[in-house]
């Protein structure tokens, strides 16, 4: 369903589980890296409490409510509506498509994709 591109994170992120594994300062980078590009349309942490796309859920939503939140994050990236803008630095773009205006293209290292993961571990509710 993912493709090659997915695979090839799959295996990248593979290497580095488990995410607890992770220091804090990767966390930290995700928490940057999610501010400035999640928070356009999800709320993130106490970041944008009043913010985001009211049809997006919230990063504290997905990872206190859905089992598989860490496959989630690690595969955001083709996700529906994510595609069109998300660029993995090294991959091909995808097919460019109508955006939203909140849909700026934008571009992470597959490094990024596993912090964001880890700062989304520090929402989960004890």
């Amino acid at each position: 369903m993912f493709g090659r591109r997915s695979l090839v994170l799959a295996m990248f992120a593979a290497n580095l589980y488990p995410l607890p594994g992770l220091a804090d300062s990767d966390a930290e980078m995700g928490r940057r890296i999610a501010e400035q590009h999640c928070s356009r349309c999800h709320v993130v942490g106490d970041f944008n409490p009043m913010g985001g796309i009211g049809s997006t859920p919230s990063f504290q939503l997905i990872v206190n409510a859905l089992e598989d939140w860490e496959a989630r994050f690690l595969t955001f990236h083709q996700r529906v509506p994510h595609p069109p803008f998300v660029r993995i630095a090294g991959f091909p773009a995808p097919d460019p498509k109508v955006n939203p205006p909140n849909a700026a293209p934008f571009e992470l290292e597959l490094e990024d994709i596993v912090r964001i993961a880890a700062f989304a571990r520090t929402l989960k509710d004890d």
